[in-house]
């Protein structure tokens, strides 16, 4: 099997239209497709739904499903709220600003610029409670290459120890000079 690419990928919102709105207006996606069914096509429950679908940019597609009988919705409250989030890459650290900026001026709470070695980044939380990133990659070829080399090793060594390997410990040395 050979995948082509993420078809889309899907969250949960409170409001299709109030999610919409909020994401064609602060990250300029454009709105491209709804649809609403009663009944699930792959379950087959009645279940009423608005599956709303954004363009994230290449090609790329964010998706929600409002589901008005459901309950509430939640976040799975044992998994850190920084943990899941959804990452938008932008091309230079001038748009980065650029969006922090636009999403203070919008009553939006604004976390970062994170320095990540490799890329920086600002995080925030959509309407739902989703979080959100903007990121810049920032690293070498070099430092990429460095990486590439240790992933397989680290990998091992954290399933056998659960503990942070120290193969790439120098991305967050203060004294490393890009």
């Amino acid at each position: 099997m050979k995948l082509c690419r993420i078809h889309h990928a899907a969250y949960r919102c409170k409001d299709a239209k109030q999610t919409v709105d909020w994401y064609v207006k602060h990250l300029d996606m454009k709105f491209l497709l709804a649809i609403a069914e009663d009944q699930v096509p792959s379950t087959h429950s009645d279940d009423p739904y608005m599956h709303v679908f954004l363009d994230a940019g290449n090609g790329n597609v964010l998706a929600f499903f409002e589901l008005p009988n459901a309950p509430a919705m939640g976040r799975d409250e044992n998994t850190p709220d920084w943990v899941q989030h959804i990452a938008f890459e932008l091309e230079n650290l001038e748009m980065l600003e650029q969006s922090k900026a636009r999403l203070e001026a919008a009553g939006i709470s604004v976390l970062g610029i994170t320095d990540h070695t490799i890329f920086r980044s600002i995080y925030f939380f959509d309407p739902n409670g989703h979080r959100l990133e903007l990121a810049v990659n920032t690293g070498t070829p070099e430092m990429y290459q460095k990486l590439d080399q240790v992933k397989w090793d680290m990998l091992e060594e954290w399933s056998r120890t659960r503990r942070a390997p120290k193969h790439a410990v120098w991305m967050h040395q203060k004294e490393f000079e890009r």
